[in-house]
């Protein structure tokens, strides 16, 4: 039996050699003449590209490349022809192919030329690197959250150091207004009854700034949240009247559209309260950049038994750059903002087995929602 390379084709033992060596090699083999059309196709690229080979033999190799490249192949093709430029013959480089379906998949192709019987052909190898790019995309992932839990790590200990240094001043300014309470206790001048009303105001609201950091930096650092059977509407009014505190300059009108039928919810109030107040500041400062300032704050349930509760803006709108990614932590389109404040909001939404999701308006502006679910689901 002769096995030179030299042997002809013609030769029976060399021809049914080189059917076991087409028809078993694992990666495509594509013979196409000096115009393009297609000469040789194998069992591999029946696989790689879902054609017999009746469908694709003696037609112009492009039908198996997606645009742009199928309307240039004959262009490169001619090209060669006229000037020898080498493109691609001898240089293996990955490219684009098309299935029959329409589908595209990324793969190496190696091509050669030679003559057959006096006539340039053109010989294609094709590997598919389809699962190479898959695991080059699944290493980027792990890389991007890995980032992100480091990111998050850094950000509790931020959190938590913050936490700690604001107890201190939040605690020395307790310790004054009950020596001032103490001191205008006896006096009757309305003036000061009235100073007296407002150092009461001022110590419950910095008694609650001291639980929302409490309550934080346990979120922060995994403790069990304190989840009792809350009164939503209730809920959210508290935190709406801190969040537009120094608001009143701004010339935004608030209307609340409360359901008072809706059942109570199981959750921890602080953290609720910490994603209205989120919610409430960032409409207040996007409404800034807009003449028709209008929030709309609507609560009520829905038939899969979630209460709801949605803040809608006249705002211009998030960045279409900015809307598939907000949620993310570090994505901001403010100026001087780090970008955490609505993740953390949504994980305190998802900790209390609800969703929080943001949707355009038609008539421009944002509405925020979050659903959690009542206590009777």
């Amino acid at each position: 039996m002769k096995t030179g390379m030299d042997a002809p084709f013609k030769d029976a033992e060399n021809a049914a050699l080189f059917q076991v060596l087409i028809n078993t090699a694992v990666d495509g083999i594509i013979v196409i003449d000096a115009v393009g059309n297609v000469r040789l196709y194998n069992k591999a690229c029946e696989r790689l590209f879902g054609y017999v080979p009746e469908e694709v033999l003696g037609r112009n190799i492009k039908m198996l490349m997606p645009s742009p490249y199928r309307e240039q192949h004959d262009g490169y093709i001619d090209a060669y022809r006229t000037t020898g430029e080498r493109k691609i013959i001898g240089i293996g480089r990955e490219v684009l192919g098309q299935n029959k379906d329409g589908s595209t998949f990324p793969m190496y192709l190696s091509v050669g030329e030679g003559r057959l019987e006096n006539e340039r052909i053109f010989v294609g190898i094709i590997h598919d690197i389809t699962e190479r790019h898959n695991a080059a995309s699944r290493l980027q992932e792990v890389q991007s959250e890995l980032a992100h839990v480091s990111r998050l790590n850094e950000m509790g200990q931020m959190t938590s150091a913050l936490a700690h240094e604001l107890n201190q001043p939040l605690t020395a300014i307790m310790n004054y207004l009950r020596a001032a309470q103490r001191t205008v206790t006896a006096l009757d001048d309305p003036a000061v009854v009235r100073a007296r009303e407002m150092m009461d105001k001022a110590a419950g609201q910095t008694t609650r700034a001291g639980e929302i950091i409490r309550r934080l930096r346990d979120f922060v650092e995994k403790r069990d949240a304190r989840h009792a059977h809350e009164d939503v509407n209730k809920t959210i009014e508290e935190a709406i009247s801190l969040a537009l505190v120094g608001a009143s300059d701004a010339n935004i009108g608030v209307t609340l559209n409360f359901d008072r039928s809706i059942p109570p919810v199981l959750m921890d109030r602080i953290q609720i309260q910490q994603v209205v107040l989120n919610l409430v500041r960032n409409a207040v400062e996007a409404l800034q950049e807009v003449s028709v300032r209008e929030l709309t704050i609507k609560t009520g349930l829905e038939e899969n038994g979630y209460v709801y509760a949605s803040f809608s803006d006249t705002g211009p709108g998030l960045p279409d750059e900015v809307a598939s990614r907000l949620f993310q932590p570090f994505v901001t389109t403010k100026e001087k903002g780090m970008g955490i404040g609505l993740s953390i909001c949504q994980s305190i939404v998802n900790g209390h087995g609800g969703l929080l999701s943001a949707t355009p308006n038609e008539s421009g502006g944002t509405t925020f929602c979050f659903r959690l679910p009542a206590m009777d689901a």
